[in-house]
Parts: structure tokens; C-alpha cells; sequence
């Protein structure tokens, strides 16, 4: 053991998480343990920041494989530097860039008709006369659009 070791219930409760997500985290490869001579968990200070960026990425919708995916560039056995971060992230900058446009739109077009083909909506002849866009397949054709691949 180091001064840099924290326990599962140190490390959750540094983190912000219940120690159940440590244990996921740890099982989906996101962080390490190790076991002390008493067979307990024990995780370097280090962790704390993938678990943190893990935290930050699922809340906006980035996926755990995509999360992990960028964790592994992360060197383990040497110092972190600032460039390891950045060239780890180089990935998510067009995945989150399309994800804010995505909200963007959202948020600036949430009265008007997203293309669902419902016709519900008094506007929705206006805007998808004859349920066009129903002919392209199920769901928010305008957001997702016309190829059932994206579905």
C-alpha cells in the first residue's frame, strides 16, 4: 500500500458514486484495483480522474464502449500528461460537436414538427402534408433520417 491508495468506499465516496458503481466501472474496464495481502480492494488516486470523465461522458450520452475506447489510450504504468488527455479525446470532438448541434436543434425546434409522423399536431399538414415522411420509415424522420440503418 502507498499514500496513494484509496479503498472502494474511499474511492466512491472521493468520486461522488455509490461503491456499486466503482465495482461497474472497475468490471467494464474503465478503472483498476488491486488486492491488498487482506484480499481488499485498493485503487491508486489516479482512478479518480476516468472515473470522473466516465461519469461526465455517460451524462451526456457518450457510450461506455466509447468511454472505455478513449480510456485505453490512456498510459496506466507512467505519469499522465496533458497531451495523453488530449490526444485520448481527439475522437469525441466530432461525436460531441454533432451531439450539440443535435440539442441545438432540439431545444430550437421543439414546438414545430420533428418529422414523427404522428399528425397530432394542428401545424403537422403544414409541415409533413399527407404524412410524407411516414413513407421513410418510423420515428423523427427530420432528426434521424431516411434510411432505416440509422433507426
Amino acid at each position: 500500500m502507498t499514500p496513494n491508495d484509496l479503498s472502494v468506499g474511499d474511492m466512491a465516496k472521493r468520486a461522488g458514486v455509490p461503491v456499486s458503481t466503482i465495482h461497474f466501472y472497475e468490471a467494464e474496464g474503465l478503472i483498476e484495483s488491486w488486492r491488498t495481502p487482506a484480499n481488499h480492494r485498493r485503487y491508486d488516486r489516479r482512478e479518480l480522474r476516468r472515473v470522473a470523465i466516465a461519469r461526465v461522458a455517460l451524462t451526456v450520452g457518450v457510450s461506455l464502449k466509447e468511454v472505455k475506447d478513449v480510456l485505453d489510450k490512456v498510459p496506466r504504468v507512467t505519469a499522465i500528461k496533458k497531451s495523453d488527455w488530449e490526444d485520448a479525446a481527439k475522437p469525441w470532438v466530432a461525436i460531441l460537436d454533432e451531439r450539440i448541434e443535435t440539442l441545438q436543434r432540439l431545444r430550437d425546434q421543439m414546438g414545430y414538427c420533428i418529422g414523427c409522423g404522428c399528425l397530432s399536431l394542428e401545424s403537422c399538414p403544414l409541415y409533413n402534408p399527407a404524412d410524407r415522411l411516414g413513407q421513410n420509415g418510423p420515428g423523427p424522420r427530420r432528426w434521424i433520417g431516411t434510411s432505416q440503418e440509422q433507426a
